[in-house]
């Protein structure tokens, strides 16, 4: 058996502000990994206003719950009241005033994951799956370094 290494920059589908599942996009995105045996999937998002994370894939009122939950933690600051101070972003140097909460929010969940492959699958627990976290308004394109490694089948 020979060790080997991949990698594919994934775009993910546009998603509004909110918890979403994307196992399916990021299994059907990654068809070599049927041919692993024992290895690793390691997904890296190159956004710092959205984040990665694994959790419960079969009821979606858990994806509403951590949203909610984490506009509750992380207050947005809209209304320019000073909970918030940065106003500079990566966007060219432009101003953001809507959307500074994702900043915190993003280093809270983490921009990575790492999931075991086995026998050429994933392997999550039997209610787990790949959640993105996308913190600001509006629909954005988000890219995904997805690195595979192990021996092949």
């Amino acid at each position: 058996m020979t060790a080997t290494y991949t990698q594919h920059h994934l775009t993910l589908p546009s998603l509004w502000r909110g918890s979403h599942l994307i196992t399916d996009h990021i299994t059907s995105s990654l068809p070599e990994i049927r041919t692993v045996r024992c290895g690793l999937l390691h997904l890296f998002l190159q956004h710092t206003s959205a984040a990665l994370t694994l959790n419960e894939n079969y009821d979606p009122e858990v994806r509403a719950d951590m949203s909610d939950s984490l506009d509750r933690i992380v207050v947005e600051d809209k209304g320019m009241v000073g909970l918030l101070t940065h106003l500079l972003w990566g966007g060219g140097g432009g101003v953001l005033f809507v959307g500074r909460q994702a900043h915190i929010k993003s280093s809270m969940i983490g921009a990575s994951v790492s999931i075991p492959i086995s026998q050429g699958k994933l392997a999550l627990g039997a209610w787990q799956g790949i959640w993105f976290l996308e913190f600001r308004d509006g629909k954005q394109k988000r890219k995904v370094v997805a690195t595979i490694q192990g021996e092949k089948s």
